[in-house]
């Protein structure tokens, strides 16, 4: 990890006025394709149990995406949106991995700038300035996460499970309990690495993102490092909108794909046939399809307040996410089928990408999340044309 107070002059944004925030935002974009680019020439060599792209990281931030989403008076030029949405397409096209670590390090920022007070929000900035990557571990063991407050301290106890960039995120943002039955937001400071457990991640994909089990236990917390009240976290419309980002980062998956497969049937001279020029036109379509999801669930979530009912808003993403999942599962299929033996052969970047995508796709509540948007739809009173106007 970059070390705190080395601030590289491409990440000093702090400065930056409202007026040049659209060239920045539209720079940035350009950055991203860089990172993007190089995170894919290595990430081959990340692909191992365990691994973190620290290069990759480090990129991150020295081309000032880390700040990209805070506002401009915090450091960053408050990229969202349409322009948020190209940013984690091109660093999931090199690094599904890189692109896991970077929309979890924008959700705990988008949190934050939600639910935190200015000196919550300072913190951050602070840190998200001098290269920290922030993340968002949610997801407990049997036991919970738990916030002890005793005696005028307060301390955590209890672990987290599925934490990606265990052991090299040192301030993630994390979901803990209090003796009320509190549902709390927490942004605990680790230093020991030694706290992070890698081995029970065996799983056929991501295995770049450093995702494992985290022990909090006796992690003293400050006032400061508590964030909003209770139940923030799960509040709604904000809780399942936010699934469009990685939805994103899927997006970027398949562009990679689709490039790769039109690579090969040029460099195969194969693309003539007319049985993968169908392959070809039906990946082409795929991609279309999930971008232009991805696209208008972007723009709605991040339209004005009010603008739209939450429940529309939750219904529509959560259709876009898996839309995407669908069509990136026709994806696979047919550059599988294109290529044949060789999309399953190491070092082929075709065999990585397709393992890190459909480990990625597995998001949680994917059956409820279609039910509920049908639900939704069930109870309106408009025909198809206005149903999401």
């Amino acid at each position: 990890m970059t070390a705190v107070g080395r601030v590289p002059a491409s990440a000093e944004v702090i400065s930056l006025s409202d007026e040049r925030a659209s060239s920045r935002r539209r720079l940035l974009q350009a950055r991203a394709r860089e990172v993007g680019e190089k995170a894919f020439s290595q990430a081959g060599t990340y692909d191992e149990d365990g691994a973190f792209p620290a290069a990759d990281v480090d990129a991150l931030h020295e081309s000032g995406l880390l700040t990209a989403v805070l506002p401009v008076k915090w450091g960053g030029v408050g990229l969202s949106g349409l322009s948020l949405s190209e940013v984690l397409r091109s660093i999931g096209s090199g690094s599904l991995p890189l692109g896991r670590l970077f929309e979890g390090h924008v959700n705990a920022l988008e949190l934050v700038l939600r639910y935190g007070n200015h000196q919550r929000i300072e913190l951050l900035a602070e840190e998200a300035r001098a290269g920290k990557m922030f993340g968002v571990w949610n997801t407990d063991d049997s036991n919970g996460l738990r916030l002890i407050h005793r005696q005028g301290r307060s301390w955590l106890e209890g672990r987290k499970i599925l934490a990606s960039g265990a052991g090299y995120i040192e301030r993630p943002l994390v979901t803990a309990t209090d003796e009320d039955g509190r549902r709390l937001m927490v942004l605990p400071k680790l230093s020991a690495s030694d706290r992070a457990d890698l081995s029970a991640w065996k799983a056929q994909g991501m295995r770049a993102s450093a995702t494992g089990t985290v022990d909090f236990t006796g992690v003293e917390i400050q006032p400061i490092e508590i964030v909003g009240h209770d139940g923030d976290y799960e509040r709604q419309p904000w809780f399942s909108v936010g699934a469009w980002r990685f939805a994103a980062v899927h997006l970027g998956g398949m562009e990679r794909l689709f490039d790769l497969l039109r690579r090969h049937l040029q460099v195969t001279n194969r693309g003539q046939d007319p049985h993968q020029a169908a392959r070809l036109g039906g990946a082409a379509m795929t991609v279309e399809t999930a971008r232009l999801w991805v696209a208008h669930a972007a723009s709605i979530s991040e339209g004005p307040l009010g603008s739209r009912a939450p429940e529309q808003l939750v219904a529509y993403v959560n259709l876009a996410r898996l839309a995407v999942e669908a069509a990136a599962l026709d994806l696979m299929q047919l550059v599988h089928r294109s290529v044949g033996l060789q999309a399953f052969l190491r070092p082929n970047p075709i065999e990585r990408i397709s393992r890190d995508l459909a480990t990625y796709l597995r998001q949680p509540g994917p059956d409820r999340a279609l039910t509920d948007a049908a639900a939704w739809v069930l109870a309106q009173p408009w025909g198809a044309q206005d149903l999401w106007r």
